[in-house]
């Protein structure tokens, strides 16, 4: 996962205490809060001053971890998060592989001359750091943040507070341990977060079982009217536009998993989400065993992710992006 010479100047540098940032994605979700919060708790805990910041604010599903009040959103701070940026020492950046993913904050963190460590586990890392840990067997970066700070020898400052912050990323971006790139390690790692004293019901029911009314009929809403199914009942299409997101009062993470929904259905074996946002149309597309849309995404809609799970987005229209997803898909079908 990381060099010996590697490990030993991280080593070296985290020796004494250290400005720290930690960076993730925009619209950050289960795995870079918890990821980032993670790490976070470790570096407090061996006396580094450490900020978290993120381009924007992340759901209220993940506001119950510890410290999450103390994530610095840039979109609101960005004068104090600049500052910050520019004396630290060492920049941490989570759970992204291009600096497109952390959009204005890409240029404060480009400037800086801190030492950049990358931690990642989507496909074909793009960013320019000191050292890349990047592994696409790994189910989240929380796993791999836990992998780093064991190898380090350091696993006794997880706390947890910290545990459950790496168990919540771990949970989240497997599906709840459902997905394929949870592995026998995955569950292993798991386990010491228990002993750690994660209470897995409490995680589960702070993300999972906060639901407001709202939210509720949005889906159901998108379920029955907007779930629409092609070539041959393979492909599952959901959409929601910019008036439905007015009409069911829509709130960051809404509409996290959604997508979902579309793959749950027996016989498709792709799903896409669409919906609007400041102007672009955002795409989530999600795929059973080896259809890649990663690759896909990269090459038709300036995306990227996991072979089974990938962002993308889109300058046409909803109902054209739709119409040239739809178009284009025929291709993933075996």
């Amino acid at each position: 996962m990381i060099q010996q010479s590697e490990l030993e100047k991280l080593t070296q540098l985290l020796s004494t205490p250290k400005q720290i940032t930690i960076v993730s994605h925009t619209n950050p979700d289960g795995d870079a809060i918890g990821s980032s919060l993670g790490l976070y708790h470790f570096l407090i805990q061996n006396k580094h001053n450490v900020k978290v910041i993120v381009p924007n604010a992340f759901p209220k599903f993940l506001a119950w971890m510890n410290d999450a009040d103390k994530v610095m959103d840039y979109e609101k701070q960005t004068d104090d998060a600049d500052g910050f940026i520019q004396t630290s020492d060492i920049i941490f950046m989570l759970d992204f592989n291009n600096a497109s993913r952390i959009d204005a904050l890409a240029n404060p963190i480009e400037k800086s001359n801190a030492f950049k460590i990358l931690i990642d586990h989507h496909m074909q890392p793009d960013i320019m750091a000191n050292i890349i840990i990047s592994d696409t067997s790994a189910c989240a970066t929380c796993q791999l943040v836990f992998e780093l700070i064991d190898t380090l020898g350091l696993k006794h400052f997880i706390n947890t507070g910290a545990a459950e912050c790496l168990y919540c990323g771990i949970m989240t971006d497997t599906g709840s341990f459902r997905f394929d790139s949870t592995s026998a390690k995955t569950h292993k790692i798991v386990a010491e977060l228990i002993d750690l004293g994660v209470v897995k019901s409490k995680v589960h029911g702070a993300v999972y079982d906060t639901n407001t009314l709202d939210k509720l009929q949005l889906v159901s809403h998108c379920l029955c009217n907007n779930l629409h199914l092609h070539h041959n009942n393979k492909i599952a299409v959901i959409t929601f536009d910019a008036e439905e997101q007015k009409k069911f009062n829509m709130q960051k993470g809404d509409t996290e998993g959604l997508v979902n929904h579309g793959l749950s259905i027996n016989g498709v074996l792709v799903s896409g989400f669409f919906t609007e946002r400041d102007g672009i149309i955002k795409i989530s597309f999600r795929s059973k065993g080896k259809i890649d849309v990663n690759a896909f995404a990269r090459k038709y809609f300036e995306g990227g992710g996991h072979v089974n799970a990938a962002g993308a987005k889109s300058t046409l229209s909803l109902p054209d992006t739709v119409q040239k997803f739809i178009e284009l898909s025929a291709e993933l079908i075996p």
